[in-house]
C-alpha cells in the first residue's frame, strides 16, 4: 500500500496540511495550478491579542481574474516582506514557551533568503517544519510527473505515476472529485478528517484552531504533534 496526497503549496500553513502530509507516503506539491487571489498560497494567520493577524507575502500578478498564471510561475514582488514578518512574529511570540527554542531556525529561514519565486518559500518552509516534527514524507513536485487534462482524471494518473494504492483528498475536493474514477483504477480513494484536534496553550484567547503551524511549535515544542493526529 502507499498514500499519496496533492495539494497546492501554502506559505507557512495550518497543523493540518502538515498531517495530511505525514498520514501518506509520498505528497506532491500540485504547483502548476493556477494562482488565486486571498487564498492560502501566499498568507497564513497567526494568533495576536486582538484576535488573528494575516501575513502575506506580497506577489505579481498578470490580474487574477483571467489569468492563467500557475502558482509555480508567481514571483515575489517586495524583498522586504521576509523582514516585515519575522519582526511580526517575534513581537507577538517572543513570550510563547518555545520561542527561544526556535528563534535561531526560524529566524535563518526567514532572513537568510535567495528565493524569487513563491512556491520556493513554500517548500523551503513546509521541509523545514516537517524535520521539526519529524514527518519523513517523500515530498515531489508535479513538474516530476506527467500532468493530463481532467481535474480528476489528472489527480487519478499522478497517483498511477507515483505507483499509488491510495489517494488522500481534503474534504472540499468532495465537489469535484469523481470517485469512481478512482474505483476504475483500483485506487481507493480517502477523505482527510480535520476535526477533533485538541485545544493547547494559546498566548491570546480565545482559542483559533485556524492559524499557522508555527502557533502550535512556538506554544508547544516538543510536544506539539500530541495536539496533531500524526498517524500514518
Amino acid at each position: 500500500m502507499k498514500k499519496i496526497a496533492i495539494l497546492q503549496s501554502n506559505y507557512i500553513p495550518w497543523k493540518g496540511y502538515f498531517d495530511l502530509i505525514a498520514m501518506v507516503d509520498e505528497f506532491i506539491f500540485y504547483d502548476e495550478m493556477q494562482y488565486t487571489k486571498n487564498d492560502w498560497r501566499n498568507r497564513n494567520k497567526i494568533k495576536v491579542n486582538e484576535g488573528s493577524r494575516w501575513l502575506t507575502i506580497p506577489v505579481y500578478s498578470k490580474g487574477f481574474q483571467n489569468s492563467n498564471q500557475q502558482i509555480k510561475d508567481t514571483i515575489i514582488s517586495d524583498n522586504s516582506w521576509n523582514l516585515k514578518h519575522w519582526n511580526i512574529i517575534k513581537q507577538y511570540y517572543k513570550k510563547s514557551q518555545y520561542f527561544g527554542d526556535y528563534k535561531l531556525l526560524f529566524e535563518d529561514l526567514f532572513l537568510n533568503k535567495e528565493e524569487k519565486y513563491l512556491c520556493e518559500v513554500n517548500y523551503k518552509f513546509i521541509k523545514a517544519i516537517n524535520e521539526i516534527l519529524g514527518i519523513t514524507t517523500k515530498l515531489s513536485l508535479s513538474t516530476d510527473y506527467q500532468l493530463i487534462s481532467g481535474k480528476t482524471e489528472r489527480l487519478v494518473d499522478l497517483v498511477k505515476q507515483a505507483n499509488g494504492t491510495e489517494y488522500i483528498s481534503g474534504p472540499a475536493a468532495r465537489d469535484y472529485i469523481d470517485a469512481d474514477l478512482f474505483a476504475q483504477e483500483n485506487i481507493t480513494l480517502s477523505w482527510m478528517d480535520y476535526s477533533g484536534y485538541p485545544e493547547y496553550n494559546q498566548l491570546y484567547p480565545p482559542f483559533d484552531h485556524n492559524v499557522t503551524i508555527l502557533d502550535l511549535i512556538f506554544n508547544c515544542g516538543p510536544d506539539a504533534a500530541n495536539y496533531m493526529k500524526m498517524v500514518k
